[in-house]
């Protein structure tokens, strides 16, 4: 057994926050030695926590058509690694889903990273995302990080979340559809056919 399969075995049996859980623990990720680039959004909601599949929602549709990449590509492991900042369903908040649990990507991200030795392009999807992977390099707002997404490149790329609780944020930053999806997509392009 490889260490990326056994790696990937030990993270979905994770029973490290079933007692702060809603449901029980199933982590959704899934990653590749060979996969090109990384998507690290924030936890699965609960559509992904019952279908154990990534992205299977409205956020994932939206997503890749940000990236303009079909069904099949996403799921292609050998060109996306997505792993969330935290695995499972966080559980309901007031006004949306709970934030990933704090304890997931400390926990397993120093043992994933090392083992996606071909990533070159890291999208970081929300502000924990952001957060995390950024520090003191974000902006004050997501908006600015967001607006300055070209200062992070070649490493990352800086996106809103998709969900359609963001309609607002994107219907008052009209900026991000215009000019920011083309370029994101041909950068993707370019990086998947390399």
């Amino acid at each position: 057994m490889t260490r990326q399969i056994s790696l990937l075995k030990e993270i979905r049996s994770c029973q490290h926050c079933a007692s702060n859980l809603p449901l029980p623990p199933r982590p959704v990720l899934n990653f590749s030695t060979t996969s090109k680039i990384l998507i690290v959004g924030q936890a699965p909601g609960i559509a992904v926590h019952n279908s154990g599949i990534p992205w299977d929602d409205k956020s994932g549709d939206r997503l890749r058509e940000w990236l303009g990449v079909s069904t099949d590509e996403f799921y292609d492991v050998a060109k996306f690694a997505i792993v969330p900042m935290a695995f499972c369903y966080p559980g309901k908040g007031k006004s949306g889903d709970l934030p990933p649990r704090k304890e997931c990507a400390p926990l397993w991200f120093p043992r994933i990273l090392p083992e996606l030795p071909q990533i070159k392009l890291t999208l970081l999807i929300g502000q924990y995302a952001h957060n995390y992977f950024l520090k003191q390099q974000k902006q004050a707002t997501l908006t600015d990080t967001v607006r300055n997404w070209r200062s992070y490149l070649p490493k990352y790329i800086v996106l809103p979340h998709p969900s359609p609780r963001n309609n607002i944020w994107l219907k008052k930053n009209p900026w991000f559809d215009q000019t920011n999806i083309p370029e994101i997509q041909k950068i993707v392009q370019k990086e998947l056919n390399t």
